[in-house]
């Protein structure tokens, strides 16, 4: 019987079992630092993440400061608005309340003016009734008040004198309107009347009832003072008035 002998490998074999070996070592090791370098990179890439994720949060702060300071100036704006709107309001106020303090005096200055415009109207009013009476250096003035509709009242003037005359010899009534002794009736009845020749119509002079009497109506030319004088000659005087009617119409006077 033969014996059996066991195989031993061989130095080929050895070479090509220890190749092999190598080669998977290699392999591993390869898949190692690739897996080291993958993580690596995942590691780091995290960390970015980490600071990009980390730095938001301050953005959105720089941003609501940002905004804060933003609705800080608006706010600013509006409060500098208003405030000038409020400091226009009172410098308006304050002028409207000088204008009516400087109208204060004004008015005031109205009241005087107003006063005296009265004490003129009085004056003037005064100056009317001495015109209507005549010029008075003595003697009594009489008005009564007259039932005829066309007469307002005739006054009497006791101080009333004759106005003088050129004339001389005896006295002859004349109403030639270029005569002596018409221009000296004229101003007998401006005398009385204390209207100018120059502001006043003649309407109508004639006879009083005798010679030496005669009758003049007169208007003023504003057509406001109507009179009817009654004249009577002085001998060496001239035409004197006697009496004067304060007329409400010349119709029907004369």
């Amino acid at each position: 019987m033969a014996e059996d002998k066991k195989p031993y490998p061989s130095r080929v074999n050895k070479k090509k079992s220890s190749s092999t070996t190598n080669k998977m070592l290699n392999v591993m090791i390869g898949l190692v630092f690739a897996l080291i370098l993958i993580v690596g990179a995942f590691i780091f890439l995290g960390q970015n993440d980490g600071s990009e994720n980390a730095q938001e949060p301050e953005s959105v702060q720089i941003s609501t400061e940002t905004d804060k300071e933003a609705s800080e100036e608006d706010n600013g704006e509006e409060q500098t608005e208003s405030t000038e709107e409020t400091t226009k309001d009172e410098e308006a106020s304050d002028e409207e309340q000088k204008d009516e303090e400087s109208q204060e005096p004004t008015d005031a200055e109205k009241d005087k003016e107003e006063d005296k415009e009265k004490d003129k109207d009085k004056e003037a009013e005064k100056d009317k009734e001495k015109a209507e009476e005549g010029t008075v250096t003595g003697g009594t003035i009489t008005r009564q008040e007259s039932n005829d509709p066309i007469v307002k009242e005739t006054i009497i003037n006791t101080s009333w004198e004759p106005v003088g005359t050129k004339q001389s010899g005896e006295h002859v009534s004349v109403y030639d309107t270029n005569s002596v002794d018409w221009q000296e009736k004229i101003d007998a009845i401006t005398y009385a009347t204390g209207l100018a020749e120059k502001d006043m119509y003649i309407m109508h002079i004639g006879n009083g009832g005798s010679p030496q009497k005669s009758i003049g109506t007169v208007q003023s030319k504003d057509m406001s003072k109507k009179y009817r004088v009654h004249l009577e000659w002085v001998e060496k005087g001239g035409w004197k008035p006697v009496k004067m009617d304060i007329l409400n119409t010349v119709e029907g006077a004369y």
